[in-house]
């Protein structure tokens, strides 16, 4: 598996952990169809929540919210849309969160990682 493969399934889990602490029902995670994936479909209250999960070790790439634009933000919005025709039909409010991951890994120093949720990002 490669290194980035390893890193976004880190940030994916810690994703899941964070949201469950908060209470959120995760429905599906990595839904894949022809037009790509949806990291996470959760259920907060009544509130049904899709989630782009993004980790970044180190800023040297920019922060993690920084590679979610315009056009991965209407990706993510189409795919939602198929999610909800392949679903039983929901009612109630629909939200786009984004969940930033940054680990920092300094060598010879203990690494942190830091979880922001930005619940409606788009």
């Amino acid at each position: 598996m490669r290194a980035k493969d390893v890193l976004g399934r880190f940030g994916e889990e810690l994703a899941v952990r964070h949201l469950i602490a908060g209470g959120a029902e995760i429905l599906d995670r990595n839904w894949r169809c022809g037009d790509g994936e949806l990291d996470i479909v959760a259920l907060d209250g009544g509130t049904l929540v899709f989630c782009e999960v993004k980790t970044r070790t180190g800023a040297w790439r920019g922060t993690p919210a920084e590679a979610v634009d315009a056009r991965k933000v209407a990706r993510i919005r189409r795919l939602a849309v198929r999610w909800l025709a392949e679903h039983p039909p929901r009612s109630g409010p629909v939200r786009f969160d984004l969940v930033a991951v940054s680990r920092d890994v300094t060598p010879g120093q203990p690494g942190s990682v830091h979880v922001d949720h930005r619940r409606g990002a788009f």
